[in-house]
C-alpha cells in the first residue's frame, strides 16, 4: 500500500508542475484571445444565440483579466507558493465556468481548456508535498 501511495504522489507531483506550465500557457493564450475579441469583433463567429450572450468586447475583457490571473497563479504555482495551490483550484474552476459560457463563440477551444482545467484541478488537489 505505501508503494502505491508513493507512486500516486510522484505522478501527482509531476502533474502539478505540468499543471503550472499548462496554466501559464493557457493564461497567455486566453490573454491573446481576449485581445483578439476586443480588437476585432469579426474574428469570432457566433453560432446559436444563448441566454448568457455578452458582447464580444465584454468577453474579450473577461478573457484578458482571466488570462492574466491564470498565468500569474501558474507562475506562483511553479515557485511553490502555498497559497497558489488553493488559488489554482479556484482560478481553474472560474476558467471552466467562463469557457463553458464561451462555447457559442469558440467551441473546440473551450472544450480543450475545460479539459486542461480539470487536469489542473486534479493534479493540484491530489498532490501532497509533504508525502512526496
Amino acid at each position: 500500500m505505501p508503494e502505491t501511495t508513493s507512486v500516486k504522489q510522484g505522478v501527482a507531483a509531476g502533474t502539478s508542475i505540468g499543471a503550472a506550465i499548462i496554466m501559464v500557457t493557457v493564461g497567455i493564450i486566453q490573454f491573446c484571445q481576449g485581445i483578439a475579441a476586443v480588437a476585432e469583433n469579426e474574428v469570432f463567429v457566433s453560432g446559436v444565440n444563448y441566454v448568457y450572450k455578452f458582447d464580444l468586447t465584454t468577453w474579450g475583457w473577461i478573457h484578458i483579466v482571466l488570462g492574466v490571473l491564470v498565468a500569474a497563479v501558474g507562475l506562483a504555482l511553479l515557485t511553490g507558493a502555498g497559497w497558489a495551490r488553493v488559488s489554482a483550484i479556484v482560478i481553474a474552476a472560474v476558467s471552466i465556468f467562463a469557457n463553458f459560457l464561451w462555447l457559442p463563440y469558440y467551441p473546440w477551444w473551450s472544450v480543450l481548456i475545460i479539459a486542461l482545467d480539470v487536469v489542473v484541478i486534479w493534479a493540484v488537489s491530489t498532490w501532497k508535498p509533504d508525502r512526496a
